[in-house]
């Protein structure tokens, strides 16, 4: 990855999203008043429990969502100044499930860097070194860059989808709930990466969870969220450990 000048960080300042304003106010936000800062060099973790509104703080990230009240903000720009495509090269988003479309690995992983090059046809040899680096990076061997995507497991589908973003370069890396579905070898297995990432790239990861055992290995610092509000928030693993208020606790034993 290119070097950059300074350090990356995102912001999220007294954000709120308003799904429907016709209902009740009480009703109608699914984000209310959270504000958090993540910055390069840690994994930040999103946990709770399912419908908190852990997806939808990345999809404002990513422009995919647009906030009624607050700003999302990338090195203290706010993000609804810059243009969409670059801001999504900026801030890159792997789903939950990977959706690749047929073809090769190496034509997967190239889709991004050559959104802008008109003349689409055989990989230089330097884009073949990207997506190399780029799956490298994802935990894929050499060997993967010719292989269709019809052959690979939902794991393997998986980091092809992270080496997707990757070979972007982004400076913030969206990862919404990226193992939910994967056996526990390939879940250790990406998080195995996503920790070489945060050691060897100079990236911000927010990391979307409802596991608190995954929380507790992979995450620097994390919030608890809950209705769309964040009701806790530290380091971790101590989050979890050293638990402060009943809603934590309750969502720890699985009774939230």
């Amino acid at each position: 990855m290119a070097e950059r000048l300074g350090f990356s960080s995102v912001s999220f300042a007294r954000l709120t999203l308003d799904n429907n304003r016709k209902a009740p106010a009480e009703k109608r936000a699914i984000i209310r008043n959270v504000s958090f800062s993540v910055k390069v060099g840690e994994i930040f973790i999103i946990a709770g429990p399912s419908g908190s509104g852990k997806s939808t703080l990345l999809r404002l990230a990513n422009r995919l969502l647009v906030p009624t009240d607050g700003t999302v903000r990338l090195d203290g720009l706010d993000i609804s100044e810059l243009e969409v495509t670059a801001l999504r090269r900026r801030i890159g988003l792997v789903q939950q499930t990977p959706a690749l479309f047929p073809g090769t690995v190496l034509e997967n992983v190239l889709y991004g860097p050559r959104l802008s090059r008109p003349d689409r046809g055989r990989a230089t040899p330097k884009e073949r070194e990207l997506v190399l680096r780029s799956i490298t990076l994802a935990g894929l061997a050499e060997s993967f860059l010719d292989r269709n995507t019809d052959q690979l497991s939902e794991g393997e589908m998986q980091r092809v989808a992270i080496a997707r973003v990757l070979a972007n370069q982004p400076e913030v890396l969206l990862l919404d709930e990226p193992t939910a579905s994967l056996d526990p070898t390939s879940t250790l297995t990406i998080e195995k990466h996503v920790r070489m990432l945060k050691e060897r790239e100079q990236i911000a990861i927010l990391f979307v969870t409802h596991d608190v055992e995954q929380a507790k290995r992979i995450g620097d610092r994390g919030i608890l969220l809950v209705s769309g509000q964040v009701v806790d928030e530290g380091p971790l693993p101590k989050l979890f450990t050293e638990i402060r208020n009943d809603t934590t606790r309750a969502f720890v034993s699985g009774e939230l």
